[in-house]
Order: C-alpha cells, then structure tokens, then sequence
C-alpha cells in the first residue's frame, strides 16, 4: 500500500507521515527532499511553482513509490499533491488521465491519500513556527489557493490538524487497518 500524506505546506505531512511509517514500520519518503534544485530556488524567493515545475518532480516520486511497489514494500510519502492532476501523476507518472487504465490506477485502493485539513489561522500560526524550511510563509497563500481536496473517486480521508499528532497518526492507522483487514506492519523476517 502506498499512502500519500498531503495538504498545504505547514499542515504536518512530514512529521505525522514519518510518525505513521515508524510505527508501521513502513518506508518513508518526504516528496520535499526530491525538488530539484531549482524548484526550491524558485520557492526561497517567495515564487510559487506552477505545473511545469512540478511535473518532473512528481514523475520521479511517481517512479520512486512505484519500484516500492513493484516489490511488495509499503510506502508512506508526504507530498502536497495539492491538484488532483498532481495526484493523478502520482497514481501514473502521466501528465493526465484520459485512458480507462489510468482511471483504473488512480481508483486503486492500494494508494490512499490523507488529506491534512486545518484553517488558514491554525496553519500560518505553525508556518510561521517552522525554521530551516527553503519555502517562505508567502507562499501559503498559494498553497491555499492551488488545493484541490480529494474527493470520490480518489480513495482518501480528512484528518483535521488541530488534534495531537499523536491522535492523528492513531486514527490513520485505524482506518488503514481497517482498509488492510487486520493489524498495518510491514512484515518482518
């Protein structure tokens, strides 16, 4: 299974995603460690990326969750995928779904997006919080504006942000397990 943490920049997708993967003991990946370079250039300056930026950068998690899946491995990545375009591209590396086996791929329940919910005021408030990040508080307003929420047929739930980490993480798992049939662990030899 391949579970994509998302929302807007400041939502919480690394730390509840790496959280999720370690209890889980799944593989974690953050989708901001693989921007090139001049990705996170573009957003130190307070400009926001628009799609063209973005499509390599989304083509090469769509291979890097794939080779995961390929091999049986369950993933946890946190990623914005904030369009449903981005997500489609996640689901199969194309730039958009028109054929009904892509449809087919991106219904499938073996990827399952958790959207990061939380207010304008909640958000910015821990934004501002956040040191050492390459994107500047600017930019969430576009972050805002670009959100598309998952809606049917993408398979996803919404959490809010505003409850602990910890709970968040929890009701995760729960729902996965319940998606899963049974307890959500990697399985250990």
């Amino acid at each position: 299974m391949i579970v994509v943490i998302m929302g807007v920049s400041g939502c919480g997708k690394t730390e509840v995603g790496s959280q999720l993967a370690n209890k889980l003991c799944w593989k974690f990946y953050d989708a901001d460690d693989y921007h090139p370079h001049s990705n996170k250039l573009k957003m130190g300056k307070g400009i926001p990326l628009n799609d063209q930026d973005r499509h390599p950068w989304l083509c090469d998690l769509h291979n890097l969750i794939l080779s995961d899946k390929a091999c049986g491995q369950h993933v946890v990545l946190a990623c914005s995928a904030l369009k449903k375009a981005y997500r489609e591209m996640l689901a199969t590396g194309a730039q958009s779904c028109t054929s009904d086996r892509q449809q087919q791929e991106i219904q499938d329940p073996d990827l399952f997006f958790i959207h990061l919910q939380g207010s304008w005021k909640v958000i910015s408030e821990r934004f501002q919080k956040r040191t050492g990040h390459f994107m500047p508080v600017e930019l969430l307003a576009s972050q805002f504006d670009t959100l598309e929420p998952p809606a049917a047929p993408e398979h996803f739930m919404t959490v809010n942000v505003e409850k602990d980490v910890s709970q968040i993480v929890s009701e995760i798992q729960s729902v996965l397990e319940d998606k899963m049939q049974g307890p959500v662990r990697a399985e250990v030899d």
